[in-house]
């Protein structure tokens, strides 16, 4: 279905948006914790660091690791790729293009826009940035351009490569335990594609913010510093525990406030920074351990991708089918939760690659920025 020969809406039914289909872009390399441990060792030979810590505090086992020159725009471009072949469609079927990782190639211009330039695609960008929420918020945007009538179908990527950030020294003990959380960010590709339906997809959103919270978890901005030397990626994870306080009651409000409970839905994707808090989470939820995915061990904390991941796994798995109930909850620095509803209405099996519309006449490879200042901090 392209732009031109979309189905309005029946006369008397709203106009809605469904996630056709969602992709995601795995890195082919894998890193155990005791190898990350090994080399945090090796980088900081004043610090001491127990084998086997990664595993004992937040149950991570491995995670995945993009290769080296690999920017947070490549991932999300393969994974948009992937949603546009499963979904038979080419570039031009675009409508708008959402970018919403936790980090960016650049400051400026938006990344949304190098994704698209990789894609061929040459409709409207912009990138959305909430931390670990940026992908719950840029689909709360995409349903409701969609049904305002705005777009017709919107793609909405992220690439997380966050891997890079443990390479970062450590000077002391005190640091040592805000930076430990660091060395399980793991990095992926996800994308989802957004279209207009006369069938609810997306059934309803909220999100709530304690900002006051926003202390907690931070990464400075390597061109705006004003306090030269300053600890680059802070973690305090008691402080960030703290900062989510009665999110959980408002995620289930918005469950009751739609006539719903936890038992009506067949799959809760919830963001995983370690297992033991997502196992809190679930607990404070109601929701059993065997209507989620457990994706934190395999691929560490992938920030924005985490929702993506498990539904794709979840599919792939058989644990969800067409019309059945699906939550997303999120959490992120800052401090903000978030809650969406939704049932799942894939397009189906995955369609022949369309044939796509290229520029390869003018396209050109990224080769990051110009000058020697990165945002990412490579090892």
């Amino acid at each position: 279905m392209s732009r031109d020969d979309t189905v309005p809406p029946a006369p008397g039914r709203p106009r809605c948006s469904t996630i056709a289909q969602v992709a995601v872009h795995v890195p082919p390399d894998r890193q155990t914790g005791e190898e990350i441990e090994d080399d945090v060792r090796a980088r900081n030979p004043g610090i001491r660091l127990l084998p086997g810590l990664l595993r004992q505090m937040y149950g991570f086992e491995e995670r995945r690791v993009a290769p080296a020159g690999t920017w947070p725009s490549d991932l999300a471009a393969e994974a948009g790729r992937h949603a546009l072949d499963r979904a038979g469609l080419g570039p031009d079927a675009v409508d708008l293009l959402i970018f919403a990782s936790a980090g960016e190639d650049v400051e400026e211009p938006a990344t949304a826009h190098i994704v698209a330039h990789k894609l061929g695609v040459t409709a409207p960008v912009f990138d959305v940035q909430n931390a670990c929420n940026g992908v719950l918020n840029a689909l709360e945007i995409a349903d409701s351009l969609i049904r305002t009538g705005r777009y017709e179908r919107v793609l909405v990527t992220t690439g997380e490569r966050n891997s890079l950030l443990s390479a970062l020294p450590v000077r002391d003990r005190a640091e040592l335990s805000q930076f430990l959380p660091v060395c399980t960010l793991g990095d992926l590709g996800a994308a989802l594609l957004l279209e207009a339906s006369d069938r609810p997809g997306l059934l309803g959103s909220a999100f709530r913010a304690n900002s006051a919270g926003w202390h907690a978890a931070t990464v400075t901005n390597p061109y705006i510093d004003p306090q030269p030397g300053t600890q680059t990626v802070r973690f305090d994870f008691r402080a960030l525990a703290a900062s989510y306080a009665g999110m959980e009651v408002a995620a289930l409000d918005t469950l009751r406030s739609m006539g719903h409970t936890p038992d009506d839905f067949r799959l809760f994707c919830v963001q995983q920074p370690s297992v033991p808090t997502t196992r809190a989470i679930l607990r404070a939820l109601g929701v059993p351990e065997d209507r989620t995915v457990a994706t934190f061990p395999r691929y560490g904390n992938v920030a924005t991708a985490n929702l993506p991941l498990q539904l794709v796994e979840a599919e792939q798995r058989g644990m969800v089918h067409p019309g059945d109930l699906v939550a997303m909850f999120g959490l992120a620095s800052g401090a903000s939760a978030g809650m969406l509803l939704m049932e799942w209405h894939p397009l189906g099996a995955p369609k022949p690659p369309a044939q796509r519309t290229r520029h390869t006449a003018s396209l050109a490879p990224w080769q990051g920025p110009t000058t020697h200042h990165r945002k990412e901090h490579t090892p």
